[in-house]
């Protein structure tokens, strides 16, 4: 199966040289899953012209610096291209700005959350379980990064991954062809330590704090990376 990687934003300047480009993370995620996938990226933020959804066989759209709400050209042609992918039932992951922008394309209400920053690993339940989550534990333990949240699901959504701090951090749609997560699999915890360093300053001392030692406990990525797989793997025609 090939899939093609929307990449929709960069890694920070001063993390870039040391961890490359959010396309590559992916690509190694999924390498560690054995599913034998194939890549193709497509740079949205670089102004990259989107495919025709129908044509191609899997979408990853990954995480980026930006908001849905924010203005920005590449923005409308991607909710469309979203909106047809869905209709074209291509089977479509969406992580963090990805989680995001497929709620809003897809009638959902995406907003900076009240609560503030979501750093470090945090702890998911898991809300819901499709085929490819058959045997998911209670709970989850994932990296995150964001400010911004999904605050209302689509209509066509079920939440599948929840915490008190993210209600919707985990979204399986409808049509068994497109699921999105709040937290990022693809982090390597030197990536997601360095994010939360990043925020000093910006972030209050005690979130930042709190998100460094959140790395002690145990990481479900490689866990939620194979029910990715199993989810792109049991969608392919």
């Amino acid at each position: 199966m090939r899939l093609t990687i929307i990449q929709t934003g960069e890694v920070p300047e001063p993390l870039r040289d040391n961890f490359g480009p959010y396309h590559s993370m992916f690509e190694r995620m999924f390498d560690a899953t054995e599913n034998g996938f194939s890549y193709e990226v497509v740079d949205v933020e670089g102004n990259s012209l989107l495919p025709d959804p129908s044509r191609i066989e899997g979408i990853v759209i990954t995480g980026s610096p930006a908001g849905v709400y924010e203005d920005h050209d590449w923005l409308p042609p991607l909710r469309d291209f979203i909106r047809r992918a869905y209709s074209a039932k291509t089977p479509m992951l969406g992580v963090c700005f990805g989680h995001q922008i497929m709620a809003d394309a897809l009638g959902g209400d995406v907003r900076k959350s009240e609560k503030g920053w979501g750093l470090g690993r945090h702890a998911y339940r898991v809300a819901g379980r499709p085929d490819f989550m058959a045997d998911a534990p209670e709970m989850l333990a994932v990296a995150c990064s964001h400010q911004d949240q999904v605050i209302v699901p689509p209509s066509e959504a079920e939440v599948i991954l929840a915490s008190d701090f993210t209600p919707n951090a985990g979204l399986f749609y409808k049509s068994g062809k497109a699921l999105s997560f709040q937290p990022h699999p693809e982090f390597l915890d030197d990536y997601a330590l360095a994010l939360v360093e990043l925020r000093r300053g910006r972030a209050p001392d005690a979130v930042v704090e709190q998100g460094v030692s959140s790395f002690a406990q145990s990481s479900d990525s490689a866990r939620m990376a194979d029910y990715i797989g199993k989810f792109f793997r049991g969608n392919t025609a």
